[in-house]
């Protein structure tokens, strides 16, 4: 159930970084082409039914540092919020935070690097 490597990065590896989940610029709301990613997701989660996970969003640096600290917390919220009403993914194991653009994992200097921090990770707790 689930992604093969999908399942091992969060359950063994402790952290799944995701680039499925997609949103509008400047919006937290979930765009649908995000559900296959969260399906794969749901279902490792539900597999496993005591871990608990922590959802972190992540943007790159467009805008200013504030305005994406709380887009990323809302984006995370979102995330957690889609898992439990389409994907029945018990939201008592779920917390949500948001770094904005304090963790890059690329330089912010070219649309694919900034693509690159533009991610949802799940972290095992």
């Amino acid at each position: 159930v689930g992604a093969p490597d999908m399942r091992n990065k969060l359950m063994t590896e402790g952290k799944l970084v995701t680039y499925g989940i997609y949103f509008d610029v400047n919006k937290d709301v979930v765009k649908p082409e995000s559900y296959g990613t969260l399906k794969e997701i749901a279902a490792i989660l539900n597999e496993v039914p005591d871990v608990q996970v922590k959802i972190v969003g992540h943007t790159d640096s467009d805008g200013a540092d504030a305005a994406n600290l709380d887009l990323s917390k809302r984006r995370a919220a979102s995330v957690k919020n889609e898992l439990v009403k389409s994907f029945g993914v018990n939201g008592d194991r779920l917390v949500t935070d948001g770094m904005g653009e304090s963790q890059p994992v690329a330089p912010n200097d070219t649309p694919a690097n900034k693509a690159l921090n533009r991610r949802v990770e799940f972290i095992k707790l």
